[in-house]
């Protein structure tokens, strides 16, 4: 089943260093849903938003056409090349809740409805205030009977893209962001449920408290039997010092008079028997 399309023809006002934003219109006036695609000649250069989707019995979808900013403005009078087509399918109800995708590997081929779109590139609006000033054109005075600058058709432009003078394959240009279909992150849920479970329940920390208690009153008794055990080695090591005094005090009381004095003792004893006797 063929579509309705508004315009027939795509204009893009300059200038064209900024993004041009164009409105296509995609009206369904029969009395089944239908399936539409749009596909371009230079994808790289249009972003088409939505670029396919479902239009219901006598209603119509809006497309934004958007023309990428250009590093260069063409030449005034530049002709435009680029295409876009329309593709259409009327869906069966035995595939009405079937996805888009779906549908469109199925289809036969031949059901298929194609309508292109030729796209012109057009002067920059005029404000209201310029349109009332009337301009005349300024020519050049003729130089030897000929003209100083001879009038020259303006080139043909192709937008930079993948389309050439001898091609006009249609691609599907690029999609807005807004409507791709972003699928859930595992990566969130999985930190969620890694966070949740490393924190402890109150259970878990009444546990770990009553652990502590247990591993503090452990400590302190260990500190107690180490303070036993040291005072018990100094009470052992003062009894131990008596019997080394009295031994060296012993030894001391058999050894007897030392040489020294016994040796005086004897001169002494000399010398007095020597005077009296």
């Amino acid at each position: 089943m063929s579509v309705e399309i508004d315009p027939q023809e795509l204009g893009f006002h300059r200038p064209f260093t900024v993004e041009v934003l164009e409105n296509l219109k995609i009206k369904n006036p029969g009395t089944q849903p239908v399936a539409f695609k749009v596909k371009t000649t230079a994808p790289k250069q249009y972003c088409v938003r939505p670029n396919s989707g479902r239009v219901e019995p006598n209603r119509e979808v809006e497309v934004q056409v958007i023309l990428q900013a250009m590093k260069q403005e063409p030449a005034p009078g530049t002709k435009c090349r680029d295409k876009f087509l329309v593709q259409s399918v009327a869906i069966t109800p035995d595939k009405d809740f079937a996805n888009l995708a779906s549908i469109w590997d199925t289809i036969d081929k031949s059901l298929v409805q194609e309508k292109k779109i030729r796209v012109a590139f057009l002067d920059p609006k005029s404000s209201p205030a310029a349109d009332t000033i009337a301009t005349t054109p300024v020519k050049s005075a003729p130089v030897n009977g000929a003209d100083a600058t001879p009038e020259v058709a303006p080139p043909a432009y192709s937008s930079p893209s993948d389309y050439s003078a001898g091609r006009s394959e249609f691609k599907a240009p690029i999609e807005d962001d807004s409507y791709i279909e972003e699928k859930p992150s595992l990566a969130a849920p999985v930190a969620i449920a890694t966070t949740k479970n490393s924190e402890p329940s109150n259970e878990e920390l009444k546990e770990q408290l009553l652990q502590a208690e247990k591993l503090i009153a452990q400590l302190k008794k260990d500190d107690g039997g180490l303070r036993q055990r040291k005072t018990g080695a100094a009470s052992e090591e003062k009894p131990s010092a008596k019997p080394a005094e009295l031994a060296q005090a012993a030894r001391a009381g058999t050894e007897g008079v030392p040489i020294q004095i016994t040796a005086i003792l004897c001169l002494l004893s000399f010398l007095l028997a020597y005077a009296f006797f």
